[in-house]
């Protein structure tokens, strides 16, 4: 194994090399303070005490390098080299797959439909940003899932032509999971954590010094040994999503420059939405049609996406496959969805509440015995869309159905059941 080594003490940085047939192993030095991001090779230093020799932090990445049987240095992988068309997704006869035509996430703030309140606050803070030539503030996304919070953290870094990374809150487990992601930053990039309200404490405090300062402390060594260093990082964006913004603690809530709740869409939005969508789908659809699945969509583009897909398999089967009104209204009513966007178990709800219980006021539980389901399946699935739809109250007594939960279940309003209960 031949070995070829410079002075670690220059600057800028020298290479080492070992070579060994098919594999390449390569070490960066870097002087301590500094910090250098590749795109093959991620490289960390940290800071050392002056008064002793200097403490180098070296990471290195084993890359496998097809055969080259002499032991040559200059065989030297570059990323430039790889072949740009062997990462595009094919299917197994070779031919290109169509999974980007398959993707119906916007790309651009323009190609967004709805949440226009939303959009033009945070077209404002993009076009700053970008003009001072600064990072953008960080910013978090709550609000019901579907609504597109996801959707505006993939948005934000192509309107600002920067990268992203992606991490989810339940998989940083500690703080040196996130250290790799925040040591390889480039400058300005965006880091987007979904359910960010699910990270344990010890890391939500330590991001409290990485939002505000850009910065993240480590102790090294151990015992009398230990030193804390401190390690700059490279200004970035941090982007958070979640459904429950009441679970953040108030110092990690008051670290995000931009605050946004999403709200759920109209059925002219959601129309628009559709028709966009089965334009990328290569499916024809009437207006009316594109209407009705808009109203049965709960005021969520995922739902409206989900009923569009299931309604486009249905007419290549069961139609000519275009969508028209009456092949979206059979396709509804295949899989038990009715014109309030109300499926199966809803109206299983609605009809014990109702027919069993006289309409209220019952409690949960008694509910959930009844349909023999989990109380948590009621509470967080079912009641959620019919307490939004006036269909219910929740009452200190009990659940409740309202007049308009009688009128949709065609059932009589029987007020001497539960005297004074519509008084």
């Amino acid at each position: 194994m031949n070995k070829t080594g410079a002075n670690s003490d220059t600057f800028p940085p020298q290479r080492t090399w070992w070579s060994d047939r098919k594999y390449h192993l390569e070490f960066t030095f870097v002087r301590p303070g500094h910090f250098r991001n590749q795109s093959t090779f991620g490289i960390v230093a940290l800071n050392s005490n002056q008064d002793q020799a200097e403490e180098w932090t070296r990471m290195a990445r084993e890359t496998v390098i097809s055969g080259n049987d002499d032991n040559d240095e200059s065989a030297d992988p570059s990323p430039n080299d790889a072949n740009p068309a062997s990462s595009t997704p094919k299917s197994i006869d070779g031919r290109v797959s169509n999974a980007a035509e398959e993707t119906l996430r916007p790309r651009l703030l323009a190609e967004m439909i709805g949440q226009m309140d939303v959009k033009e606050r945070l077209q404002i803070a993009i076009d700053a940003a970008t003009r001072r030539q600064e990072t953008l503030g960080h910013i978090l996304f709550d609000g019901p899932p579907g609504l597109g919070k996801t959707t505006f953290a993939t948005v934000i870094p192509q309107e600002m032509n920067v990268p992203v990374e992606f991490l989810s809150g339940p998989t940083l487990k500690a703080p040196k999971d996130l250290i790799p992601c925040l040591t390889n930053l480039s400058a300005n990039q965006v880091i987007f954590i979904d359910k960010i309200h699910r990270i344990p404490n010890a890391v939500e405090e330590y991001l409290y010094t990485t939002m505000e300062d850009f910065r993240i402390d480590m102790i090294l060594g151990e015992g009398l040994n230990a030193r804390t260093h401190s390690f700059q990082l490279r200004p970035f964006t941090l982007i958070g999503a979640t459904t429950r913004a009441g679970m953040l603690s108030a110092p990690l809530r008051d670290r995000f420059q931009i605050r946004e709740h999403l709200g759920y869409y109209s059925d002219s939005e959601l129309t628009l939405i559709v028709h966009r969508n089965a334009r990328i789908l290569n499916v024809k659809i009437d207006d009316m049609a594109a209407k009705e699945i808009a109203g049965r969509s709960r005021g969520t583009p995922r739902v409206a996406n989900n009923r569009l897909r299931w309604i486009r398999d249905f007419a290549q089967t069961r139609a000519d496959g275009n969508i028209s009104l009456k092949v979206a209204r059979d396709a509804m009513q295949m899989i038990k969805i009715d014109e309030l966007g109300l499926d199966h178990q809803d109206r299983s709800y609605l009809e014990v509440l109702i027919r069993i219980c006289g309409g209220g006021p019952t409690g949960i539980e008694t509910l959930a015995a009844t349909m023999n389901v989990a109380v948590d399946t009621l509470t967080d699935d079912v009641e959620p869309f019919l307490l939004r739809s006036e269909l219910i109250l929740r009452t200190p007594r009990g659940r409740v159905a309202t007049p308009k939960a009688f009128n949709h279940m065609n059932l009589p309003l029987d007020v001497h059941a539960n005297p004074g209960l519509f008084d």
